[in-house]
């Protein structure tokens, strides 16, 4: 099992990100997933996850309206879509295949001005 993210960064408060996951070694297409994340100092927290179709996401009440998580089966890779970013939404993002609670290595989020 493999999980690669990418495409964390430096945002301004306000502003917008997408993170991508690039799975392999499983039937991604099969698997329930989902993003977590760990703020400095903090312990992991769920903040959103998808079922296998990808029809049905669900999210972390304090990011429900400004994240979206969604999947590419054809290319196995996982999405969230980040937009109003707030200082307390900085950490680092992992994307995590539900059944095994394997993540990958993270990618940052900073989100400060």
């Amino acid at each position: 099992v493999r999980l690669v993210e990418s495409g964390g960064g430096l945002v301004q408060p306000g502003g917008s990100l997408e993170l991508s996951c690039t799975a392999s070694g499983f039937t991604f297409s099969s698997s329930e997933m989902s993003w977590v994340r760990r703020a400095p100092g903090q312990g992991f927290e769920w903040v959103a996850g998808i079922n296998g179709a990808g029809d049905s996401p669900y999210y972390l009440d304090s990011v429900k309206g400004r994240f979206t998580i969604s999947r590419d089966n054809a290319k196995n890779t996982l999405y969230l879509h980040m937009i109003s970013l707030k200082a307390e939404d900085t950490g680092v993002y992992f994307c995590r295949r539900d059944s095994t609670a394997a993540r990958g290595q993270g990618t940052q989020v900073v989100v400060s001005s």
